[in-house]
């Protein structure tokens, strides 16, 4: 629109005339300049002081209504810029309304925008690089949230949409950063406290996970430098139970775990193939030791028992007539292992328990 067709629509709807008695609509066919101030209003007073007020707007109802008398397909949606609710007991704001389409007068529909009277300084501002603060007017990032206790944001889903009520709050203070789950008992699933070194958690394009390496080179690097890179798994429940499994190895095919000296290079590997367990050393091609289903263990080399006399202590001697005369009397009987109860596989020996019924040892 027009300047001069904006002012003289101005005239036409709000035009008062202070002092003198009611008069008609008054109709101006050309520009309006108003050199002083204006007040439009019921309550406006002859002898207004306007202090540095240009355009005052004074009675017990205050809108400024925008009434788009365009036709579609032109945009000819209406709005409103409201001064407090009408209601007794309504909020103060200051608020921009959107009043729909087709000049409906009264009240306007939602409130799209609203700053509420008391609002703290700087509630929201937007500097001129674009940047938005929210309680500060220097924001440093595109969106800088400033409070004296644990700024935050708070993420709702309310089932508006039908999907399940939940409710997640992202926020920090002194003690750490965290994600909280509101609608389950306030967990925090996540945290991170100040002063956590860098690469922490780092997450690369390939998918890997480093724990204190920008640079895993497999789906989960454990990295440190100072001597306490370390793996723990700990199941703290009450309940007992000795067959819980607290890592496991799934692939298809053999499972293998690699043990690598950076130092020396050298590089052992323990793995399952089919019916057996193999412990190998990497480069060589051979397995240095097999365990099968059966039991049965098979070694490349020599077993060395720990029957040096430099691995043991308190050594006393004992009367070999006397041990051997217990040796005579010890049982010996032929037996199968509860395990190997389906292959039926015999073994002739004594039983531990004879053996210390004997020797006490």
């Amino acid at each position: 629109m027009y300047q001069s067709t904006l002012l003289s629509s101005v005239a036409v709807a709000t035009l008062v005339l202070i002092g003198t008695a009611a008069h008609a609509d008054q109709v101006i066919h050309d520009d309006l300049i108003v050199t002083s101030s204006f007040c439009v209003g019921f309550d406006c007073v002859n002898g207004e002081v306007f202090d540095f007020d240009t355009l005052r707007l004074k009675e017990n109802n205050l809108r400024i209504k925008f009434m788009d008398t365009s036709n579609s397909p032109f945009p000819n949606n209406d709005w409103e810029l409201a001064a407090n609710e009408s209601n007794s007991g309504g909020r103060n704001f200051l608020a921009i309304r959107d009043c729909g389409t087709g000049n409906i007068t009264g009240q306007c529909g939602n409130v799209v925008f609203a700053v509420e009277a008391n609002a703290p300084a700087n509630a929201l501002y937007v500097t001129s690089a674009g940047r938005v603060g929210i309680r500060t007017a220097s924001p440093v990032l595109d969106l800088n949230i400033r409070n004296g206790n644990t700024p935050g944001l708070r993420l709702e889903q309310d089932g508006s949409s039908g999907f399940t009520p939940q409710t997640w709050d992202l926020a920090g203070n002194e003690a750490n950063f965290f994600l909280r789950d509101v609608t389950n008992g306030s967990r925090l699933p996540f945290r991170v406290l100040p002063n956590a070194p860098s690469n922490s958690i780092f997450v690369a394009a390939s998918g890997n996970v480093g724990l204190g390496t920008s640079a895993p080179s497999q789906s989960l690097h454990v990295r440190r430098t100072d001597g306490t890179a370390q793996l723990l798994v700990e199941e703290a429940s009450g309940t007992t139970a000795n067959n819980r499994i607290q890592m496991q190895l799934t692939n298809n095919g053999a499972s293998q775990m690699a043990f690598v000296n950076s130092n020396d290079g050298s590089d052992w590997r323990m793995q399952n193939f089919a019916d057996s367990f193999r412990v190998t050393k990497a480069g060589t091609g051979a397995t240095e030791m097999l365990l099968d289903a059966s039991g049965n263990m098979t070694l490349r080399g020599t077993l060395t028992q720990g029957s040096d006399k430099n691995a043991k202590m308190a050594i006393l001697p004992v009367d070999s007539d006397e041990i051997l005369g217990k040796v005579a009397t010890l049982p010996i009987s032929s037996w199968t292992y509860i395990m190997d109860a389906e292959t039926g596989i015999r073994h002739i020996g004594p039983m531990a328990q004879d053996f210390y019924a004997l020797f006490g040892t």
